[in-house]
């Protein structure tokens, strides 16, 4: 009783720091971000504000936003490469999205603005004049979580008005993302339907499902309605939604006109997506021709016997129908060192990979930077 009613008491303090922020940035006409070519100026309006901090991606660190006149609290970047950004205002200790800006995504339990800088793979960001895709949230029964579970199927455009049938990529999400974050924030459908259109990519069916064992669903779409989220996940690494995994496989090649063998299957994932990628195309060494690890925890996280042997396990996968296996990670990211263990045991077996390292960290940029390097190599 005592936590809900925190719970209730926290909620009214954040949602009356958002109103506040809203009031006070449309009371002064602000308009916020404001692109300037390759520079981003971000205000907002907080007259009784102590303090305000930018927190975002291309920053190393959160930084004190400049103070000006009525209240008003002011920074400008310098010039940013092309690609896609997201920032948080952080008011007093809390945090908050742009109140100027209808350009907003949640991220866990977070959420954020964001914006694109145009230009050069930006622009496979953004919506073109090109045939576009279509995306259907659909739900499917896991025997092994008991319980449906819904997932997000892309398919090219003329999917609908053709006979033919399609190679599958099954792309993962990261820990505390869901079935969403790959369309959301990964801005998925827009790379597909830009690079098919353009040629470089095989038009293909790509399966975004929910990989959090616990959750049916993202947020709100759940049996339960809108209820307490729990953006821990404690369960992550118990193996029950790789194990599932079969099942969703079943599902798609069972309503949905695809090539049922290896060489038409690929799975590619990122953080904990990557995770998952490496151990499922591990304990199930017959059924993708192509993996994509993008920013990738690999050191084991559980003692079960699935994410075991792994040596044993990948001595097989190299023996199977691989035709791909990519590497990619940042230079400041987090997981760096679990990489490099990765490419050392790689290595010492002679596994074939291909490695891909970029700038920056584990930020959705480099996400989406390396689905449109990852994509063009697939069922070629």
């Amino acid at each position: 009783m005592k936590k809900t009613l925190i719970n209730k008491v926290c909620c009214l303090f954040l949602a009356s720091i958002s109103a506040l922020c809203v009031f006070a940035s449309v009371a002064q006409g602000l308009v916020s971000p404001r692109l300037n070519a390759n520079v981003v100026e971000i205000e907002i309006a907080l007259p009784n504000a102590q303090e305000v901090l930018l927190c975002a991606d291309w920053l190393s660190s959160s930084i004190p936003m400049s103070t000006g006149d009525n209240g008003r609290y002011y920074y400008r970047s310098e010039e940013l490469s092309p690609g896609f950004y997201t920032y948080t205002l952080r008011v007093d200790g809390v945090s908050i999205a742009d109140p100027s800006s209808p350009y907003v995504i949640r991220n866990v339990g977070q959420l954020y603005t964001y914006f694109i800088i145009a230009g050069d793979r930006a622009d496979n960001y953004r919506v073109q004049d090109v045939p576009h895709g279509s995306v259907t949230m659909c739900w499917y029964h896991s025997q092994t979580m008991d319980c449906d579970r819904r997932m997000m199927v892309y398919t090219p455009a003329g999917y609908e008005d053709s006979n033919r049938s399609y190679p599958v990529l099954y792309l993962l999400h990261g820990m505390g993302g869901d079935e969403m974050a790959w369309n959301e924030l990964g801005r998925a459908t827009m790379i597909l339907d830009n690079l098919i259109a353009l040629g470089s990519v095989q038009p293909m069916i790509v399966v975004m499902p929910n990989g959090n064992s616990i959750q049916q669903s993202s947020p709100a779409y759940t049996a339960t309605g809108v209820e307490t989220v729990n953006f821990r996940l404690p369960d992550s690494y118990n193996a029950e939604f790789e194990k599932g995994f079969g099942e969703i496989i079943h599902y798609v090649d069972t309503h949905y006109r695809t090539y049922t063998d290896a060489s038409h299957r690929a799975i590619a994932g990122l953080s904990m997506g990557g995770y998952h990628s490496h151990y499922i195309s591990a304990n199930m060494p017959h059924t993708f021709s192509y993996v994509g690890l993008f920013s990738p925890a690999v050191d084991a996280r559980s003692q079960l016997d699935y994410y075991s042997c792994m040596d044993e396990k990948l001595q097989h996968q190299k023996n199977s129908t691989l035709s791909l296996y990519w590497v990619a990670i940042g230079k400041t990211d987090f997981l760096y060192e679990e990489v490099v263990r990765l490419r050392e045991r790689f290595d010492d077996m002679s596994f074939p990979y291909i490695y891909f390292e970029s700038d920056g960290g584990h930020v959705w940029g480099n996400w989406q930077l390396y689905l449109t390097h990852f994509l063009p190599m697939l069922f070629r």
